[in-house]
Parts: structure tokens; sequence; C-alpha cells
């Protein structure tokens, strides 16, 4: 049962990671876009996010809930990767989420125009910064889950000399 646990981590984190980086991509390779491409990129996100990121980041959370309460995994690396975990998830619902339909709203009032309005840069800007604010807890939680390192004295010497 463990191992199918922690196989359904495996699976969340592809998922999350992999939409993240799909979106990473689609921006770089449509940089600057026009307001029809920024629609278009934005609506890709959106969904994306609905189809990859977000039932993956559940899937994680489920399976390092179901090892620390279930299979009473108390090492410090879980209690960091789910204090990462917890970060990234406030992260994705309170701020990403929520800015995704707007920015696809602003494109899509941009194309009349032509260009996409200093409103769409604007939140454009934030959604960066909070996207980039991922990068460390991000790392770090997956070094955290891939390594399990020994991390207090206690840890070391009931496992001294395991990989």
């Amino acid at each position: 049962m463990k191992k199918l646990v922690e196989f359904i981590a495996e699976i969340g984190t592809i998922m999350y990671v992999g939409g993240i980086l799909s979106h990473i991509v689609i921006s770089i390779i449509n940089a600057p876009p026009s307001p029809e491409v920024a629609a278009m990129i934005y609506d890709y996100k959106m969904q994306s996010a609905y189809i990859l990121i977000l039932p993956g980041l559940a899937l994680k959370i489920f399976a390092d809930l179901m090892l620390y309460f279930v299979f009473k995994q108390r090492a410090w690396w879980m209690r960091i990767k789910l204090a990462m975990t917890a970060f990234l998830t406030v992260n994705a619902f309170v701020f990403l989420v929520p800015m995704m339909p707007q920015l696809l709203e602003l494109a899509h009032l941009s194309i009349p125009n032509g260009v996409l309005s200093e409103a769409f840069h604007e939140l454009e800007g934030k959604e960066k910064l909070v996207g980039m604010s991922n990068i460390i807890p991000l790392v770090t939680e997956m070094i955290m889950g891939a390594f399990k390192p020994r991390l207090s004295r206690t840890e070391f010497r009931a496992q001294p000399f395991t990989s």
C-alpha cells in the first residue's frame, strides 16, 4: 500500500511540474505575444492548470498526507516537504488561479486595439513574480521527496549508513 501511495505522489509530481514547465515554455517561445496569441496562451494555461497542475498538486497533497498520517513518515524531510507544499498550494489558490481568467479576459479586451493593455502587462508581471516565488519551494520539496535526507541527529543515529 505504501508503494502505491509513493507512486501516486510521483504521478502528482509529474503532472504538477510538467504543467508548470509547459506554461514556461509556451510563454518563452511566444514572447512578446500579440493580443490574439496572448489570449490563446492564457486559454491554454488555464485549461492545463485545471487538467494537469491542480490535480497533480491534489495528488501530491493526498499522497504526502497519507505518508505522514497513515504510514507515520515523520522525518524532518517530510515536514519540510509538507511546508513547501503548503506554500505552493497557497500561491496557486490565492494568487495564480484567480489571475488566469483575469489575464485571459484582459487579452481578449486588448484584441480590438491590436496591443496588449497596460492592465494586462501589470497583472502579467504580478503573475511572473508569484510564479518565480515558487521556484525555491518547489525545488526544495522535490529534493526532500527524492533524497529523503536525514536532517537531525536522531534520524542519522537511527539509520547511519543507509543511502
